[in-house]
Order: structure tokens, then sequence, then C-alpha cells
């Protein structure tokens, strides 16, 4: 399915840069189960795929949209700081009209990384970031 790799696009390229960064950042992504150490930071990415779509008559065309989002979980208590910093490195991560090729299919990243609000949990705070992609085929 097409929403998939583009998933995966996104994915592997938020988890490249995860273990790249100087303080390396654990990622989850959808389905996935993690118990995270008492005080971590971490991330939860997941897509949110729209309806697909097709703007030709003869159905030989099929536009894939949707937003990806990045969850950035950290503990409660801290305001915002460490979650609004990790929120501008993911906006250079994924600059406006960033074109990742998979699997056949070029996933374009719609519009700037965008944080937004918060949300308080017991001992967590998330603060989630996102923004739309699309990808289309002939």
């Amino acid at each position: 399915m097409s929403h998939d790799i583009i998933s995966a696009a996104f994915e592997s390229r938020l988890l490249a840069w995860a273990k790249a960064r100087a303080k390396p950042i654990k990622v989850v992504v959808e389905n996935e189960t993690y118990t995270p150490a008492t005080g971590e930071t971490y991330l939860r990415a997941f897509t949110l795929p729209a309806l697909t779509g097709s703007n030709t008559l003869g159905g030989d065309h099929r536009v894939y949209t949707g937003v990806f989002q990045v969850n950035i979980v950290t503990s409660s208590g801290k305001y915002r700081t460490e979650a609004s910093g990790i929120v501008d490195e993911l906006a250079a991560l994924f600059p406006l009209n960033l074109r990742i090729p998979r699997a056949g299919l070029v996933a374009l990243v719609m519009t700037p990384v965008a944080p937004g609000p918060g949300i308080p949990d017991g001992n967590t705070f998330t603060v989630p970031a996102s923004f739309q992609y699309r990808s289309d085929t002939n």
C-alpha cells in the first residue's frame, strides 16, 4: 500500500537522524510497544493518511495525502524548552518541499513542521509536531 511506503520513507529519515544526534533519541513507530525509562524523552511517530484521490478521468492517477506526526514525549514539569528544540530540529529535517523517493513513489513535504498544543498526562508532557504530505503516481 502506498501510504505504508510513504510512512516508511519518513520514518527511515527520522530514525537515521535520531541515531545520529549528539544525544541520540528513541523513536517509537506505529504499533511498536515501548516502556521508557523514568524521565526519558522519546518520540512517537505515525502517519494519518487521508483518502486516496485521482485527478484524471481515466483513473490512471493517484494522489496520496495525509499528515506525518511526531509526538515529543518529555517529563512533565520541564515546560516546553526541550520539546521546542526538538521541533526546530524536525523542521530542519523535514523542510518544506522536501522530496523523499522510495519504492517508486516520491513523498513530498507540503507544509512546514508545526507544533501543536502540549498535552499533559500525569508524569509526561507531549508536544505533537506535524506536517502534511503528498505523493502522486501515474
